[in-house]
């Protein structure tokens, strides 16, 4: 098949499960090309089977807010009518899946069709789409996809519940790990040797918008280091670093928590943690949370969202209600003084990510979705 992707390719887990589902789509024979603004940030220069069309946005004065919605629709045109591209996989429904639906459409006029297939994430149905300047656009995008899929049970729920889209079947198609990349016996403790060996290391990784609380990051840790001497690994950056930075410095925990900014590559991070501090207001999925399991890390996060389809609440991690504070202190501290019960959350959340999670099982799912959309027999 010859199939488009276009996604976020900043940092986030969309962009990065949208860009780790092509290079595993060409990798089984299939041809892919990227449609964005960028290349994906986990896009290496070169993979055989794959390729990046840049989406130009042009700066005719007269746009104050240049279309990036209609720049796009054009440029997917373009590549699906000049490498004859079977379908269009958009993750997020805006502006993605319109831009998608406006090339089908100019297609159709030239006798040309193409399959739309809508992933959502998140956001863009849990805030983005249920703004009011948005909503309706949003359910169009939606109901006008030819197939569509959600990465959570929770979303999936959520989108039925916002959008009332009763004539939409979405499949839950969770999001994935590649076992061979999240191997804590791969990589060598180097952060913890340099931190400080003998001491407990916690770590968060998100792209610091208010949603993921990091405020409450630092102040969990605060208490577990009253108790227990720590560091602590803030992975990511975003508009609430500032106030994280401002939450350390205000109680004095400047010598013990490292902002390491945006990172390409996590997995020898994690490699060396402990625990895995996720404490958000709403996860439509947690694939940070997914990749410190696999990395054998177990989560300390909130009962919100989709975490609880990921991480098993007494035997992967602990999950609390969304601001306990006091809660998710007292579990890292819970776990980080059994160590034999951190060995085996540690061992079973490994082990779980690769059973229900791997790259091979899931990949499978969207590929039977290509082809029943484009009703190829299996």
């Amino acid at each position: 098949m010859k199939i488009g992707i276009t996604c976020y390719p900043t940092y986030g887990g969309s962009g990065a499960v949208a860009t780790e589902l092509g290079i595993a789509l060409a990798a089984r024979g299939h041809e892919v090309h990227f449609i964005t603004y960028r290349q994906p940030f986990r896009l290496p220069s070169f993979l055989p089977g794959v390729y990046f069309h840049e989406v130009d946005v042009g700066r005719y004065p007269l746009f104050e807010y240049p279309p990036y919605d209609l720049a796009l629709a054009v440029r997917m045109h373009e590549v699906v009518r000049a490498h004859g591209l079977d379908l269009l996989h958009c993750h997020y429904a805006i502006p993605h899946a319109t831009s998608a639906w406006i090339a089908r459409e100019m297609l159709r006029e030239q006798r040309r069709d193409v399959k739309v297939i809508t992933t959502l994430h998140g956001t863009d149905i849990t805030i983005v789409g249920q703004d009011p300047s948005f909503n309706q656009i949003t359910k169009f995008s939606i109901e006008k996809s030819d197939r569509l899929t959600a990465v959570s049970e929770f979303l999936r729920r959520e989108t039925y519940n916002a959008f009332g889209c009763t004539a939409c079947d979405v499949a839950v198609i969770h999001n994935f790990i590649d076992p061979d990349v999240y191997d804590r016996a791969k990589y060598p403790p180097t952060l913890k040797e340099q931190l400080g060996q003998s001491k407990p290391l916690l770590m968060h990784i998100s792209n610091f918008r208010r949603v993921k609380r990091v405020r409450d990051v630092v102040q969990i840790f605060a208490r577990v280091n009253a108790e227990i001497p720590s560091r602590l690994v803030m992975v990511g950056d975003g508009p609430d670093r500032p106030a994280a930075e401002d939450e350390v410095r205000q109680l004095g925990l400047d010598s013990s928590v490292y902002f390491l900014g945006k990172l390409d590559v996590v997995a020898p991070l994690l490699a060396s943690a402990d625990l895995f501090l996720l404490p958000t207001q709403s996860e439509s999925f947690g694939l940070s949370a997914l990749e410190a399991l696999a990395s054998g890390v177990p989560v300390i996060g909130t009962n919100a969202g989709g975490l609880p389809e990921v991480v098993r609440d007494g035997e992967t991690g602990v999950l609390c209600g969304v601001g306990d504070i006091e809660g998710m202190s007292a579990a890292a501290l819970s776990i980080l003084l059994d160590r034999e019960r951190w060995t085996a959350m540690s061992a079973l959340g490994a082990e779980d990510a690769r059973t229900r999670f791997s790259l091979n099982a899931i990949v499978s799912q969207y590929e039977h979705l290509y082809m029943t959309s484009l009703e190829i027999r299996p």
